[in-house]
């Protein structure tokens, strides 16, 4: 399904999206305006693992100001607009219609999931990802107030080790997530810690 000659398609099922995580792999798209898909499996895979998720100080201190006031699972157009706004990592490359809508009905269906930060009654920084088993694949994040996403992140975070969650799944690394603890891990050692996160069930 993915490798170096990723498959392109224009339709994205919601069960096939959930089959293709269970094995790894997950949907991009060159841009917004690019109505096509294709199927990732990276060699190497990012991942934040729990023991090693690294809040800087002044986060803390953000965090414990409670500036914003977080929800789960509330707004899930408005997160996934503000991922594909231009103000995250990757928003405008690959968030194009074809993965709102499906991400749209998985979200209906219970297997994505969104946290989200407001301030004032506006939505202003926020992420959303799937869940499946005890594994949260995170998509994308967006910000647009300093430090909104990374609070979500913190909240994220403390919400999947609350949860009984195993596996926190980055797709890839950057130097933002790094610092959070994200690290690579060769694709063959994620497998064996997807499947096993798999077989434990664990509720979002």
């Amino acid at each position: 399904m993915a490798g170096n000659n990723p498959e392109k398609s224009l339709i994205l099922d919601p069960e096939l999206l959930l089959r293709a995580y269970a094995t790894g792999v997950f949907p991009m798209a060159e841009e917004a305006d690019n109505p096509e898909i294709f199927w990732v499996r990276p060699e190497k895979r990012g991942i934040i693992p729990f023991e090693n998720f690294h809040v800087s100080r002044s986060l803390r201190k953000t965090v414990r100001k409670a500036l914003f006031d977080i929800r789960y699972d509330t707004d899930f157009a408005g997160v996934i607009d503000g991922c594909a706004s231009g103000s995250g990592e990757r928003a405008r490359t690959w968030i194009n219609q074809p993965i709102r809508e499906a991400y749209g009905k998985l979200f209906k269906l219970g297997y994505c999931h969104t946290v989200e930060a407001w301030r004032d009654g506006r939505l202003v920084g926020g992420l959303y990802g799937i869940s499946l088993g005890s594994a949260f694949f995170g998509e994308s994040m967006f910000s647009r107030e300093r430090d909104a996403s990374k609070v979500c992140l913190v909240h994220l975070v403390s919400h999947l080790i609350e949860k009984n969650f195993t596996l926190l799944d980055t797709q890839f690394t950057t130097d933002h997530l790094e610092t959070f603890g994200a690290v690579e891990v060769p694709r063959r050692q994620y497998q064996k810690m997807l499947e096993n996160a798999l077989t434990q069930p664990a509720e979002f």
